[in-house]
């Protein structure tokens, strides 16, 4: 027995029955099948701190509408999931626990007990989002869920840094890096933020040492004027020409600095003249490696001068500023300050200023990665969708520095590198080393820094599939993976890692595309953050509206690489379209007495017009859905389900449910039942839950909607002279019903109907649908227009004219009276427009969007003022 649908759809009753359902039935494991295709996709993996965003919602219902859509295509559908240890977030998040909860820092427990409580906390707290994601609908295979920090992906990355420190692609260096103060760590390029920010350009004099006058500089950065080892101008500026080789007076610190000639001086920028801070500036350590300038470090991690700056040791470093402007003023060595905008580097997580500072850190060497990591794009081997994100990756790989992969955090993967206490070796290991391969000795000391978190990241396409056991079963079938669903936003901290990993690692591309979508912003278009307080949490949408309304709200009207506005309103639209859905289905159910559907041999003139609608609609989407175009393919999926079958088939296959011929009854039984499974199966999945609830309750074949076949194109079924005459009969039904409408006629008032068309036999095919569903008493169809049209109303339609006798339609007098009452009402509303339109105060005083607003409504009165004058027009012939 099938069982019946309740009156009403309640998702919160549905949801979490149907996904305990596909638990229970294994509908998400996926294993290496010969028989099968390999389709992969390996989730972004969310930090452990997190909690479900808008963001994560979009990027995780994409995800499944692909890995749903390969299923029912027959593949073998692999969606790993897996979380990110998230090294600077989760550290913040347990230390900022341990201060309020017990008064303590990591310091007070050390490093072996404060990791122990990090574990503690992932255990906690780290499937939190896991529990959100499956609230979503999310169909991965949990049972293989992984971590960055797991065995398999700890193993994983010590096999990558070891083989890149033995290619040499990996070494340890000081150089500038970007540093921050509140963070107390190193960053990667990628990890900065760039905001334009109000400044000061300050110009300050350098007296020359010989005392024969001055050079002046310009800075931004009075700050770090403690730090200056040297002033470089251009060689061939003749401004300064005779200075080079000659040295200066540091003002405040009274030391003598040299005066050199440097190719990176650009004349007549500035003063022509930079000062010299090897250690606080990328390009001041380029030009003091060449002249060989001392480095002297002035800013310590903490933000504060340190005992390099005189007398402004312990000052914060906008203090510092503040201070020795107000001295260099004071002691005459200010000539002027002017305003100056500049781009400030802040950190991506905390956005306080980064400082840029030379510090000992490990790098990977980016030059000969990015090479393979070109290549694979330009020729096509990754293509990214959109396509044009190949030119924001290609321009950001062709100008890529060395990655600063060092962190000084605690949790996360410790760096295998081990330095000779004897000999100051370091020692790069897979295993931990007993004694120093160089001199032997057995006093080491583990470097206490970490990998940044996207190093693990970069491995995780091949590393969660089995590798650096290159013969599991896992990795030869699903790698490369399929395809990568993100954000454009982390194409650089992400994709691009991915990619040079996967050419270097596994010689061989890590996913074949790149599907890029959006921002999730609110409705105003603003990015949804804590400070604006505008964030939607997408789990109080799927408890108000269903995870299935949300979902096809994040997905209507989306296009690949673009932002969308978040409205509440269209998940309340989604929900009315389920429950749309909700009561066909039952309506269908109700007249339903078969128990398997079969198509008849006999169809009728709406039967094939379904069946060739739905035709195009399943070849269509799939393509679209082949494209990645997933909001193309659920904006038509919804207007067929809408319009075509609810509004239209239900209501043209009436006439035979209701009637006595059991043989016609059935044959619309069948086919109703066939469209709608078909229908099901093209919109699960983007709404898995209501779709697999209805089809569990229908005649069908297999166990589990989520496992159906996916729809296929029938050539049988192109019926393209049937689907023609039955749009035009729509197209009848449809104007005709307008028309009375304007004219105020009520269904139960019938009249004669004569149509004329040069498709005359279109019309007589639909002729009893045209009766019912336009209110005909008689209908004659001729080819050719009646010679008198007096008292006739003409309707046009794209292929007849139809003509309606008035005079057994309306009472022309009282109709007349009607339209002449609304006509007066109208142009006194357009009159008081105009004279507020003719106010030259209110035009010029009040808000463009009012006034605005009070020009498209005199449109409208207009409009219907000419409406009105037609319909009376055509009413007195």
């Amino acid at each position: 027995m099938r069982k019946e649908l309740p009156k009403v759809y309640d998702p919160r009753d549905v949801e979490p029955r149907i996904y305990k359902m596909w638990m229970d039935g294994g509908c998400f494991k996926a294993e290496p099948n010969p028989d099968k295709k390999p389709f992969s996709i390996v989730m972004p993996p969310p930090n452990v701190t997190g909690q479900l965003h808008m963001g994560h919602a979009l990027d995780s219902t994409l995800q499944d509408i692909l890995t749903r859509f390969k299923r029912m295509q027959g593949y073998e559908a692999l969606w790993l999931p897996g979380t990110d240890h998230a090294g600077i977030a989760t550290q913040i998040k347990v230390e900022e626990a341990l201060r309020k909860e017990e008064g303590l820092t990591r310091h007070d427990l050390g490093r072996e007990k404060f990791l122990e409580r990090v574990w503690d906390w992932k255990e906690k707290y780290g499937n939190r989002i896991v529990q959100q994601q499956m609230k979503m609908g999310a169909s991965c295979d949990w049972d293989r869920s992984r971590f960055t920090m797991d065995e398999g992906c700890s193993r994983a990355v010590r096999e990558t840094f070891c083989e890149l420190y033995d290619k040499g692609l990996i070494y340890k260096g000081s150089r500038i890096i970007n540093w921050c103060p509140h963070c107390l760590t190193a960053l990667s390029d990628a990890e900065v933020e760039y905001t334009d920010k109000p400044g000061n350009l300050w110009y300050v004099r350098y007296p020359l040492t010989d005392g024969s006058g001055d050079i002046v500089i310009a800075t931004t950065r009075p700050e770090t004027m403690m730090g200056d080892t040297g002033v470089a101008v251009n060689p061939e500026d003749e401004k300064f020409k005779h200075l080079i080789g000659k040295t200066c007076i540091l003002p405040i610190m009274n030391r003598e600095i040299p005066i050199i000639g440097d190719e990176y001086c650009e004349i007549g920028f500035g003063t022509g003249a930079v000062k010299m801070t090897p250690a606080h500036d990328p390009n001041d350590f380029e030009v003091g490696l060449r002249h060989n300038l001392e480095v002297i470090r002035v800013i310590a991690d903490d933000g504060t001068i340190n005992e390099n700056g005189g007398p402004y040791n312990g000052m914060d470093r906008y203090e510092c500023r503040k201070a020795i402007v107000k001295d260099l003023e004071e002691q005459g060595y200010l000539i002027k300050a002017e305003p100056y905008s500049h781009n400030v580097g802040t950190c991506y997580r905390c956005h306080n200023d980064v400082e840029p500072l030379i510090s000992a850190q490990w790098f990977v060497k980016m030059a000969p990665l990015a090479k393979e990591a070109i290549r694979v794009v330009e020729d096509g081997t990754i293509k990214f969708v959109p396509e044009r994100f190949t030119k924001t990756y290609i321009n950001w790989m062709e100008n890529v520095h060395d990655w600063c992969i060092s962190r000084q955090l605690w949790w996360g993967h410790q760096i295998p590198a081990w330095y000779c206490d004897d000999c100051g070796h370091i020692n790069v290991s897979r295993q931990d080393p007993t004694k120093c391969e160089k001199c032997g000795s057995t006093h080491l000391t583990r470097d206490e820094d970490v990998l940044d978190t996207w190093f693990s990241s970069a491995l995780w396409p091949f590393s969660t599939l089995g590798w650096p056991d290159t013969e599991s079963a896992d990795l030869k079938y699903w790698y490369p993976t399929s395809v990568m669903v993100t954000g454009y936003d982390i194409i650089f901290f992400w994709v691009a890692r991915m990619i040079f990993s996967g050419m270097e690692q596994m010689k061989k591309e890590p996913f074949k595309t790149v599907f890029i979508h959006g921002l999730v912003r609110d409705e105003k278009g603003r990015k949804m953050s804590k400070s604006l307080g505008n964030g939607i949490d997408p789990l109080d949408m799927a408890e108000q509206y269903g995870a299935d309304a949300l979902r096809f709200n994040l997905i209507t009207g989306n296009s690949p690489g673009n932002d969308m506005r978040f409205f509440v309103e269209k998940c309340e639209a989604m929900r009315n379209f389920a429950n749309k859905i909700w009561n066909a289905s039952r309506f269908v159910m109700m007249n339903l007495t078969i128990e398997k559907v079969e198509l008849p041999d006999k169809l009728e003139l709406e039967d094939k017009w379904i069946l060739s609608k739905l035709n195009t609609l399943i070849r269509e989407i799939t393509d679209n859905m082949d494209a990645y175009e997933l909001g193309v393919a659920s904006a038509k999926i919804y207007d067929f389900i809408w319009d075509t079958y609810c509004d239209w088939y239900i209501e043209l296959t009436k006439t035979r449910m209701n009637g006595d011929d059991p043989a016609a009854k059935l044959a619309a039984e069948n086919v109703l039942c066939y469209v709608l499974l078909r229908i099901l199966e093209l919109l699960h999945p983007f709404m898995p839950f209501i779709t697999e609830e209805i089809w569990q309750a229908l005649p069908h074949e297999g166990k589990y909607l989520i496992s159906a076949p996916w729809p296929v194109y029938r050539p049988e079924f192109d019926f393209r002279a049937e689907e023609q005459a039955m749009e035009a009969v729509k197209d009848a039904i449809s104007a005709v019903r307008a028309r009375r409408a304007e004219m105020n006629v009520p269904p139960s008032k019938k009249a004669q109907m004569i149509i004329a068309s040069d498709h005359a036999e279109d019309y007589r095919m639909g002729e009893h649908f045209i009766k019912r569903m336009a209110y005909a008493s008689d209908i004659t169809v001729t080819d050719t227009a009646p010679t008198d049209l007096t008292g006739l109303v003409t309707v046009v339609t794209h292929g007849a004219n139809v003509y309606l006798p008035l005079a057994e339609l309306v009472d022309f007098e009282k109709e007349l009276e009607r339209i002449a009452k609304e006509r007066e009402k109208a142009a006194e509303n357009l009159a008081r427009i105009e004279q507020k339109l003719s106010n030259e105060k209110f035009v010029s005083k009040a808000p463009e969007a009012i006034v605005n607003a009070e020009r498209e409504k005199a449109e409208k009165a207009r409009a219907l003022i000419a409406k009105l004058d037609e319909s009376a027009a055509a009413m007195r012939g």
